[in-house]
């Protein structure tokens, strides 16, 4: 008995798993595998069909099959009683039966299946057995991980207790050149000098408060008839009188000062920076028209889908402003059908364009700055087949030469909009290295892990509309460039829609001011991996 593969298939015949366990070659069982679905018979619980070389024994499975690649000489029960034991094992790892949970676990049936078939012939074991096999659970590995945790955690407070160590001696040591240095002057220095220390200490500060050293330091340097003080002794302006600091911080900022008087320096304006406030909005009213853009082109031209979601929402940061009507304007066009919130009243729309609450006596929510999705009042969405509508086309070249893919890229942008931080991600095949661009208008990314190109373009406006980018990697197929995504903003909307006015319904006086802004965003753009044959259209 030789098995010579152990596979799992879908019913159309695409391969999920398969593990060989004998030397072959791809293109072997590949063809192997491929030449069983036009073999395969229907009505039988276990089946097998017989070749010229091979023999296939197989076990369906709901949608998938159970297939084992044996040679004429094996014997037929041992096979079958291999394909069960596999037919057992599979339900154990695959969470569903479909082409997604094969895929998810192909590793672990592959580690089962190697449980069970050792160089082409059956192991006896069971399924408790290879379950228990796969898990390789050692409580030998489990004690060693133990010893070297309690390794690693012993290490870690030995270099704690070394830490505080060296700060202390770092500490005493900068005591110890505090009162060298002090002792060199006159007696008449250390008189003055131990009266101080001792009328701050009776004041109640403590002799190691900010008022004692400051005012010992003032004693030192103002006797001391010109002498420059040492950098360990002159402390910095601005720690006298500085109450509530622990002495913990203390200790730290004379082990700062012993370094040198610029670290103790360099703090303060960090301080100042963190204290540093953000401006408050000006505009207590701001209305923001947003659109996003949902747009699907053709491989070969055109378009499969383009749709234009839009929403109007509404900010008020004081609570005396909320009494208005928003009064707006629209483009006009009919193919955007537009739809207030069900709290609007539906004939102030309709009549004037006015956007207002159906109890006028009832304010609109309000909210701080921060609130960045406010109230929404309005939606309106357009959908349409017109190629012109697209701010921006791809168009993909692939074209293989020798043992290289040429790939030239170029985008061509309308005129009705100018478009920011454009960036084209192109799917590339694994690549061991970057790709050679040679030639771009704008800026490119290699993201290895994820194998994509991007091109960026900062903004694209009437200077230009079309542009071009050319790379070349190892020979590939075409469609491994596809679906390529695109990502951009604009500040003109498809709607023109505006804010004409603020109408406020309470005080009397002139409207609030108010703020509109406008954004332009895509949320699915792609140029999606299509190839349109007239016979027999197909879509990948």
């Amino acid at each position: 008995m030789v098995v010579l593969a152990a596979s799992v298939l879908s019913k159309s015949g695409k391969v999920l798993v398969s593990r060989q366990f004998v030397d072959m070659t791809r293109i072997r069982i590949e063809g192997l595998l491929a030449a069983f679905p036009k073999l395969v018979g229907t009505g039988k619980q276990h089946t097998y069909v017989e070749t010229e070389n091979v023999r296939y024994v197989y076990h369906p499975i709901e949608a998938l099959y159970l297939l084992l690649v044996t040679n004429k000489q094996s014997n037929i029960l041992e096979d079958l009683e291999t394909l069960r034991l596999l037919s057992k094992l599979v339900p154990e790892y695959c969470y569903s039966l479909d082409e997604e949970g094969i895929c998810k676990t192909a590793f672990e049936l592959i580690f089962a299946f190697d449980e069970v078939i050792c160089l082409g012939h059956k192991e006896n074991v069971t399924v408790a057995q290879v379950k228990q096999y796969c898990e390789m659970e050692s409580h030998e590995e489990k004690l060693h991980k133990l010893v070297l945790q309690s390794k690693i955690n012993e290490t870690k407070d030995v270099m704690k207790r070394k830490a505080s160590e060296i700060d202390k001696s770092k500490i005493d040591k900068n005591r110890g050149d505090k009162g060298g240095i002090l002792s060199m002057g006159s007696g008449r220095i250390e008189t003055s000098f131990s009266e101080m220390s001792i009328s701050s200490s009776a004041s109640g500060f403590g002799g190691g408060s900010g008022m004692g050293v400051t005012t010992d330091a003032d004693s030192f340097s103002t006797k001391s008839k010109g002498r420059q003080p040492s950098s360990a002794t002159a402390p910095p302006k601005g720690l006298g009188m500085q109450l509530g600091k622990s002495q913990k911080t203390n200790q730290f900022l004379e082990s700062l000062k012993a370094e040198g008087e610029l670290i103790v320096e360099d703090v303060q304006p960090r301080a100042g920076q963190s204290r540093v406030a953000t401006p408050a909005p000006t505009d207590p009213i701001t209305l923001t028209a947003e659109e996003k853009l949902n747009v699907t082109l053709k491989r070969d031209g055109g378009i499969s889908n383009f749709d234009v979601q839009g929403t109007l929402s509404l900010q008020i940061l004081n609570q005396e402003d909320a009494h208005i009507q928003v009064q707006i304007e629209t483009g006009g066009n009919p193919g955007i059908l537009f739809k207030t919130h069900p709290n609007m009243s539906k004939e102030l729309f309709a009549n004037g364009n006015i956007l207002g609450l159906k109890d006028p006596n009832r304010p609109f929510p309000t909210g701080p700055a921060g609130d960045a999705a406010g109230v929404g009042l309005l939606k309106w969405r357009m959908q349409s087949a017109d190629e012109s509508m697209v701010p921006l086309t791809i168009n993909c070249w692939p074209s293989v030469s020798g043992n290289e893919t040429y790939v030239s890229i170029e985008y061509e942008a309308s005129v009705m909009f100018d478009l920011r931080n454009v960036v084209i991600s192109v799917p590339l095949p694994a690549l061991r290295e970057a790709p050679n661009v040679r030639q771009i208008d704008g800026e490119w990314r290699y993201d290895s892990r994820n194998s994509i190109l991007e091109w960026s373009i900062v903004l694209i406006d009437n200077s230009n509309r079309s542009g071009s980018m050319e790379f070349v990697v190892p020979p590939a197929d075409s469609s491994a460039f596809f679906p390529i995504s695109v990502c951009f903003s604009a500040a003109n909307l498809y709607s023109d829609l505006k804010v004409a006015n603020i109408i406020p319904l309470k005080g009397g006086g002139a409207p609030p001011k108010f703020s509109q802004r406008t954004n332009l965003i895509t949320e699915n753009y792609e140029v999606a991996r299509t190839i349109d044959i007239r016979n027999g259209n197909k879509k990948l």
